[in-house]
């Protein structure tokens, strides 16, 4: 008896059928062949391009291990005491305590007592939700929670409770992504949308400088809280000067206080440069937000205030400071929520970078902009790309007499 196409569907769909199908296609590839008439075929599926994106992560991950473990150390021998939660104690009962004295293993084997647990919790999380939701939708299991937990937990500081990851990481999934359709129907970044959720919601744990440091009792501030602060002023200060500035090297360098992921501007950009050579990501996008930051800073710096630390920092100080790299790279250039047309993805690039300038200068208590400002441009992409089609549409029929 032939089943009906319902029938074939809910073989299909059992439960469990497609998570143990999607686990099995992480390590083996099909062996059928298309046997019938032509097909268009592409090496690309989603499985692949979020692998290559991880590989593209790889440099800020292993980076920002460390820099967690070295920054650490750093603070133990400013007069810090040793952390005291679950996971120093892991590390302290199989490698010893984290003293002045250990080693480059030691001090990114800590790093990484601190970076796991996050993205454990914020990965195990993702694939509960994506589980629920591609089975109430007998949907497929797809693989892009792997990036958003990963993107998620790189923007996270060393200290931060895990019960805040798996409420961040959830409400980024559920409210900003499976409610809207799942994979591929999403307006926001998820992991974005996360991050703004608990930021707003819980300022104290995210934002404290107490999160930033893998110790107990010592505050460290990043660049951009010395910033706002009014500790670092940038009066006749040229952009060009930075390049002879040592100050300006550890900061690009990543050898500072900030969020596990989001400190070396040179390993972002190095993993953002082969996300554009695999054209998984836009140049467009990324030479928007440079272009809409430098100009919006040149404009700041020409007729602010000097007195305002701000208005005077030069554009080469912006892109070194708090997670402008790591949004320019990999949350702007995110394929499902920027614009299409490439028109768009010019627009769309100059909003995020001259937002994020000018939510920095703006609200001087809210220093990191480039957040909110990929979530703001993500909600005028389909605008963007409307306006490209309309002015093409009425180009073409100006052109060919129709009017």
């Amino acid at each position: 008896m032939k089943k009906s196409k319902s029938e074939i569907q809910d073989a299909y769909y059992a439960p469990g059928s497609t998570i143990r199908d999607f686990f099995r296609s992480l390590f083996i590839g099909h062996g059928g062949s298309t046997q019938d008439a032509v097909h268009v075929r592409d090496a690309i599926d989603v499985k692949r391009t979020m692998t290559l994106v991880g590989l593209c992560l790889l440099p800020a991950i292993l980076f920002g291990i460390y820099n967690t473990g070295l920054q650490a150390k750093l603070a133990l021998i400013a007069g810090a005491t040793a952390a005291s939660g679950w996971q120093a104690s892991l590390f302290t009962s199989v490698f010893g305590p984290l003293s002045v004295e250990s080693g480059f293993f030691s001090t990114f084997t800590y790093g990484l007592s601190f970076f796991l647990p996050i993205y454990f919790s914020a990965l195990l999380t993702t694939l509960l939700w994506e589980m629920v939701f591609a089975k109430v939708r007998h949907q497929e299991l797809h693989e892009g929670f792997f990036v958003t937990a990963l993107l998620f937990s790189l923007c996270m500081p060393a200290h931060i409770a895990l019960w805040l990851v798996v409420l961040g990481v959830s409400f980024g999934v559920v409210v900003a992504k499976e409610l809207f359709g799942g994979m591929g129907y999403n307006f926001l970044n998820p992991a974005l949308a996360g991050l703004a959720f608990i930021y707003f919601a819980y300022p104290s744990e995210v934002t404290s400088s107490a999160q930033l440091v893998a110790v107990d009792g010592y505050s460290g501030a990043t660049t951009l809280a010395q910033v706002a602060a009014n500790k670092l002023h940038f009066t006749d200060y040229h952009w060009y000067q930075a390049f002879s500035d040592s100050n300006w090297w550890q900061a690009f360098l990543g050898f500072e206080v900030g969020a596990m992921g989001e400190t070396s501007t040179l390993a972002l950009l190095l993993g953002g440069a082969l996300l554009l050579l695999t054209r998984l990501a836009d140049w467009r996008i990324v030479a928007g937000v440079m272009l809409g930051m430098i100009a919006t800073t040149l404009l700041f710096n020409y007729l602010g205030n000097s007195r305002s630390a701000w208005s005077a920092m030069p554009w080469t100080w912006h892109l070194v400071t708090g997670g402008f790299a790591l949004g320019m790279m990999f949350m702007a250039t995110d394929p499902v929520t920027t614009a299409y047309t490439r028109p768009g993805k010019w627009l769309f690039g100059l909003l995020v970078g001259a937002m994020t300038v000018v939510i920095r200068v703006a609200n001087v208590k809210m220093p990191e902009g480039i957040m909110l400002a990929i979530l703001f441009a993500n909600l005028w992409a389909p605008l963007m790309d409307s306006l490209v089609a309309r002015f093409n549409i009425r180009r073409r029929i100006k052109r060919n007499g129709l009017q």
